[in-house]
């Protein structure tokens, strides 16, 4: 759900910066400004968008379309001086890369809050160019932004742009043109008090962090505490900021009631220079205008969605139906494409006879890779194409940061960080990019917290075999039927909901042991509320989500499956390696309410979560090859003609839910981390969490 390379795109550089020697221009700005979607529209790439802060946490760069020039996606940032490691990363690099050009991306609707960066970058370089972007949602909110007397107080070029229609674009790419020719000479500078200017000029410091030398590490921590002097002033920095922010807005920002006002307005303009001044705008016009409808609109939702008694609720009436509409609609599409991969199957059986081909490499070829990959793709191509879409829709919408904001008092009472709740929503596509997701978390101790617990929520690898157990033992729905359906999307909500709270838990025991710490203060903003584009979701979701985890997944089962074949086709002393393995392992599963070859396909599952039902099917049939599953019913007859139970599924679901990440989620734990030993600490905290669960469970159920 993160940064992949199809969503990047195929040119883009992602993780780093490659210079080249083509002239650099810089996007900067506060998060969820939508400089992603201006990144997107000037290069024709994918970085992943979406309606919430914190996306950007590396620096992209690709290639301008219309210009020679390299774009660089900078991490959103509130100010220059760096409180995590996102805002270290956009401060370094306009430090120490110094780009040719910066376009500083604003929110039209919020333009004070968002100018502050702007003036602490003309302070580093006067080759600005502001782009005020969200134009369209300001017009609709009736805010009115004057950008030539807006140029004219700073000096620097301004343009109005709306990023997602395109609007502005072009003017924007000629104002960077003029500033690299013709860098501007007047511009504004913050007036500091003296006292500010004198411990500036005599430390050589720079007000908001860019010393000469850098005082935090790669984290964005700080390493030497900065002198009492300087901390005694930043307070009037802040200020000053502030000062110029609001001298800067007077007169530039304007609400006007919409026309279509049937009565007279008394404040038919009024400033809306700072936030005071823009709320008693909305308040006098509120009852009859645009303005009011909006604002009044988005308060009322958010009273629900994040309300003391009405959040949980919602969340859990969401859960459901996403669930419900995934399992209800992707019943019968997985059983139709089973069946024509399979048929493929037969096809190509002949097509190899016929060109004579021996019977031991199509049995591997067939039997073992492909069948194992037809498994993978039926089973995960439907759900995914289902769920993603929805996810994103959710996404989009804003919800999700609404849902962090609900959980955060939770993960502050375990000592955690409240944007772990949303690298838990990132790890429900996948746990890697959960993990890499982790940077937004500016204390390493928290951080660590989030990465080690990602593996508790289910990866879009671990969904197929979480809906499939749950729909045959759980909720009778082996026939797909409406009521089935319903039961089973309400036992899947519940399991997601445990494993949030599995989170939690995990995450206080190992503040109070491991890591031990109070939880940090951080920056939570509420996107406004925005109509998703339909056509841009179902792309997204279905081709850069759904096509890449499939085509991952893929790539790694049908290697896998002909090793698997392999060891159930290699025998040893009137045994198969794969019959052994399963065998020695069966005394230690039975403690834990299974059996060896369901903690044998666990073990050997290891490279893809996908891959564990096709190596369970493959050990309990015939032992040397996949037997063809084309149905839910099928799939039933098999497991239930193995002693699976009702106790049985709730222990393979919850230890599907608890046990070591897939071996992609754990290399990057190791980039991550730069550490094996945590590495190895993701994969054990789980797995024995949940070995100890299911045994407690086996000893009183079983």
């Amino acid at each position: 759900m993160g940064l992949t390379n199809s969503s990047v795109g195929r040119s883009a550089s992602q993780g780093g910066f490659e210079a080249t020697n083509l002239p650099v221009i810089a996007l900067a700005g506060n998060p969820n400004v939508g400089k992603s979607t201006v990144f997107n529209a000037l290069t024709g790439l994918k970085q992943h968008t979406g309606n919430w802060a914190g996306k950007t946490i590396e620096l992209c760069s690709g290639k301008c379309k219309k210009e020679p020039w390299q774009l660089v996606d900078l991490p959103g940032c509130y100010s220059l001086s760096p409180r995590s490691r996102e805002e270290a990363v956009a401060r370094d690099f306009l430090k120490e890369r110094k780009p040719n050009a910066v376009a500083v991306v604003l929110d039209a609707t919020c333009l004070e809050r968002s100018l502050a960066l702007a003036l602490q970058i003309i302070e580093i370089t006067e080759k600005v160019v502001i782009c005020i972007n969200l134009i369209d949602e300001a017009r609709k909110c009736g805010i009115h932004i004057d950008a030539e007397r807006l140029e004219m107080r700073l000096g620097v070029p301004v343009v109005l742009c709306s990023a997602r229609s395109g609007e502005g674009l072009c003017e924007l790419l000629e104002a960077v043109k003029r500033v690299m020719a013709n860098p501007p000479e007047n511009v504004y500078r913050i007036q500091y008090p003296k006292s500010v200017t004198e411990y500036l000029q005599n430390s050589g410091r720079m007000p908001f962090g860019c010393s000469n030398k850098s005082d935090k590490n790669e984290d964005g921590e700080q390493e030497n505490p900065p002198p009492e002097a300087e901390v005694s002033l930043e307070d009037e920095v802040s200020k000053s900021i502030l000062d110029a922010c609001r001298e800067l807005c007077c007169g530039v920002v304007t609400v006007v009631p919409p026309e279509s006002c049937g009565r007279e307005c008394r404040g038919r303009k009024k400033c809306a220079g700072c936030m005071k001044c823009g709320c008693k705008a909305c308040k006098r016009c509120g009852e009859c205008g645009e303005v009011g409808d909006v604002r009044r609109m988005t308060r009322r939702i958010d009273k629900i969605l994040t309300g003391k008694f009405t959040a949980l609720p919602l969340m859990l009436l969401m859960l459901f139906g996403v669930f419900y509409l995934t399992i209800r609609g992707a019943n019968y599409p997985s059983e139709l494409l089973s069946r024509g991969l399979f048929a493929l199957e037969a096809l190509l059986r002949k097509l190899f006879d016929a060109i004579r081909m021996p019977n031991m490499i199509t049995d591997a070829l067939l039997s073992g890779m492909y069948r194992t990959t037809a498994w993978v793709v039926a089973v995960m191509l439907p759900p995914m194409a289902i769920f993603f879409p929805l996810f994103t829709l959710l996404e989009d919408l804003g919800v999700l940061p609404r849902i962090a904001f609900n959980l955060d008092k939770g993960f502050a009472r375990c000592n955690a960080c409240g944007k772990q709740a949303l690298t838990m929503c990132m790890g429900f596509g996948c746990n890697a990019a959960g993990v890499v997701g982790c940077r937004i978390i500016s204390g390493k101790r928290e951080r660590l917290i989030a990465i080690l617990t990602n593996s508790f929520v289910p990866c879009n690898g671990r969904f197929p075999m979480l809906i499939a157990l749950i729909s045959l033992f759980l909720a009778g729905n082996s026939g797909g039927s409406a009521a089935g359906s319903l039961t089973a999307a309400g036992v899947l909500a519940l399991v997601v909901v445990f494993s949030a709270a599995a989170t939690l838990a995990v995450s206080f025991i190992l503040s109070k042991t491991l890591l031990r710490g109070e939880s940090s203060a951080f920056t939570l903003e509420l996107p406004p509320y925005r109509v998703p584009r339909i056509g841009q979701v179902i792309v997204r979701s279905v081709l850069d989500r759904t096509l890449h985890v499939l085509g991952r997944a893929a790539a790694v089962a049908a290697p896998w499956g002909l090793a698997v074949y392999a060891l159930a086709n290699i025998s040893a002393g009137g045994e198969t390696l794969l019959s052994w393995f399963c065998s020695w392992l069966d005394p230690a599963a039975r403690l834990i309410g299974l059996d060896g070859v369901i903690l044998a396909a666990f073990v050997l599952g290891l490279p893809a979560n996908e891959l564990v039902i096709p190596i369970m099917l493959m050990a309990y049939t015939s032992g040397s090859c996949l037997t063809e599953i084309s149905s839910y019913a099928a799939l039933s007859e098999v497991l239930s003609g193995n002693g699976w139970t009702a106790m049985t599924a709730v222990s393979a679901v919850l230890f599907t839910l608890m046990h070591s990440p897939c071996s992609t989620t754990l290399l990057t734990i190791k980039k991550e981390t730069g550490s094996i030993g945590w590495t190895a600490a993701a994969a054990v905290i789980p797995t024995a969490a949940g070995i100890g669960l299911l045994a407690v469970l086996n000893c009183i159920f079983g």
